[in-house]
């Protein structure tokens, strides 16, 4: 009699247990998705919605950026144009983007000024208007906003509304690019490497395209090849041009992509190899390139790492020529009149 009775203790005792438990996970589950109660407490709001948007819930994120966004929080109003412009939970919309932008720079939120700027350069959903996007970018870039900064530097450069000044072009870049723009770093590595406003100096183009070029950015990888394969500003290293060459060859860079044929081509830093030359020749003639176009001309007329094809020949030689490539107008000339 005495185990029987300690077994149905026990068996009550586990049963109380149980519930207490499953009680227990039943209100940590409503407490989990209830949603909290921060009423008047907008930072609240978006630290609520920062959290939820780094993990990429966006429609709890969106809930809360509303929330704070329209009790006339800047930041709030930032994070939903972000989020419209890139359809993260709602349908992309540029209007609303604009909308929830603009209300935000009027606060004088710098990342909204700078997105502001972008859309009225661009044109996107608003009118292009190189006026306001100047507006705008130089609000931001006073805050010192990179991209802003950069933007400046760009219609300084090119003359976008403003008269073509490269000083104050050279002045902006350099700003963005000591914080890591990799675009302001290519512009300011060309200007030293061209002597736009500044004196020539190749060693410096070179140091500008480096940190470019270290973000995978295309254009500074290309022309970082082009130095060390020119020794401009650097030791002359074939291995290391065709390094870079081929880091930007490979993100589709039609001139890396030509570049890096006449090396194949030639034996420079790699094997020769002829085969690799026209493929990396068919690929920067297939965009329009027409120094690749006529060397293709030259390939299937030599049958060089392809077979002979006099068809194919004339039809790369032309379209070399219709771009006024003068070598291939030459050859047509010369063969084919």
């Amino acid at each position: 009699m005495f185990r029987i009775k300690s077994v149905k203790h026990f068996a009550i005792a586990l049963l109380a247990f149980v519930i207490l438990v499953s009680a227990i996970l039943f209100y940590a589950n409503i407490k989990k998705n209830e949603t909290p109660d921060f009423s008047g407490d907008t930072q609240a709001m978006m630290i609520e919605g920062d959290e939820h948007y780094i993990k990429k819930n966006y429609k709890k994120a969106f809930y809360w950026y509303e929330k704070a966004a329209q009790d006339g929080e800047a930041y709030a109003q930032y994070k939903l144009g972000v989020m419209y412009a890139n359809g993260y939970f709602v349908k992309q919309d540029y209007e609303k983007a604009f909308y929830w932008y603009e209300k935000s720079a009027q606060q004088g939120y710098v990342g909204a000024q700078c997105n502001l700027g972008v859309m009225y350069f661009n044109g996107n959903f608003i009118k292009q208007d190189y006026k306001k996007a100047f507006y705008w970018y130089e609000k931001a870039a006073q805050q010192g906003n990179a991209t802003a900064q950069y933007g400046l530097g760009d219609m300084y450069m090119h003359g976008y509304f403003v008269k073509r000044n490269f000083k104050k072009a050279f002045y902006w870049f350099e700003k963005a690019a000591q914080q890591g723009h990799a675009t302001a770093q290519v512009n300011l590595g060309k200007m030293y490497d061209n002597g736009y406003f500044v004196r020539r100096d190749y060693k410096k183009a070179f140091y500008w395209f480096e940190k470019a070029a270290q973000q995978g950015d295309a254009t500074a990888q290309t022309n970082l090849g082009t130095m060390y394969y020119k020794a401009e500003g650097v030791r002359q290293d074939y291995k290391k041009a065709f390094y870079w060459t081929e880091k930007a060859a490979n993100q589709g860079y039609p001139y890396a992509q030509y570049g890096l044929g006449c090396m194949y081509y030639e034996g420079e830093g790699v094997s020769q190899d002829y085969k690799k030359a026209f493929y990396w020749f068919e690929k920067a003639a297939n965009q329009g390139y027409p120094d690749a176009q006529y060397n293709l001309g030259v390939m299937y007329t030599l049958g060089e790492g392809v077979k002979q094809n006099e068809q194919k020949s004339l039809y790369w030689f032309k379209k070399a020529a219709e771009q006024g490539y003068k070598d291939a107008q030459k050859f047509l000339d010369e063969n084919f009149k």
